[in-house]
């Protein structure tokens, strides 16, 4: 088993821009809009993984520029074709809270992750359940960037589909618990189960995971990011 690994050269730089932080109406607070909108995101969670991969595509196709973005009007129309049955208080708070640039667009990267991921560090009641060895140090996470969205949206029914087994060939690699690995034995593991990534769909996961270039990945956060 390798000790040492080094992240991977790429020919062209994968995309910077992260899509900015989602913000909330004026005269609301955040915590009482983030509130309002996970449990709108919540409500509509099953449809949206059930059809997620439609959505993208949707989204994509209307998004010319390729920045992760739409126009407001856009989803809507996107949202009343996939059936999310959004009220117009609850379609006005989901479209406030993801149009981050307040100028009529909608952030749909960042709407899919939020109910398709969970990237922030939380213990679930299914997680607690699960014996999965936390990392020595917290998650100290990278950019999200739009190619890190979809480079991990593209795996996600894989990972679903093989968690538990994935989770314990994670811990056969990691023979001192520490609840890292290096890069060469994540690549591996993941190979190991026909997940075979492209070097900047890599790249882009260990610029999140692996924001401080030690080559080591939190098996833990990685999985903590596709299942609840």
């Amino acid at each position: 088993m390798s000790s040492q690994a080094e992240h991977p050269k790429t020919s062209s730089s994968p995309v910077q821009n992260s899509i900015p932080a989602s913000s909330c109406p004026q005269k609301r607070t955040f915590s009482a809009c983030d509130l309002n909108c996970k449990t709108i995101e919540n409500k509509i969670r099953k449809k949206i993984k059930h059809s997620w991969k439609r959505i993208l595509k949707v989204c994509k196709e209307k998004d010319i520029s390729n920045v992760g973005e739409i126009p407001v009007s856009d989803f809507l129309d996107i949202a009343g074709k996939f059936n999310l049955d959004l009220s117009e208080g609850e379609s006005n708070q989901i479209t406030a809270k993801y149009d981050s640039k307040k100028n009529g667009t909608f952030a749909y990267y960042d709407f899919l992750q939020s109910c398709v991921l969970f990237l922030k560090p939380k213990e679930t009641s299914l997680m607690k359940r699960v014996i999965i060895q936390k990392p020595q140090k917290p998650l100290s996470p990278g950019p999200q960037t739009t190619s890190f969205f979809s480079a991990t949206l593209r795996i996600q029914p894989k990972i679903l589909h093989c968690w538990r087994p994935m989770e314990r060939t994670f811990k056969s690699h990691d023979e001192t618990r520490s609840g890292l690995l290096n890069v060469s034995d994540f690549k591996q593991v993941l190979h190991d189960y026909n997940i075979d990534l492209a070097e900047e769909d890599l790249f882009n996961i260990l610029e999140y995971y692996d924001k401080n270039l030690t080559s080591k990945i939190s098996y833990y956060d990685f999985l903590q990011a596709f299942i609840q």
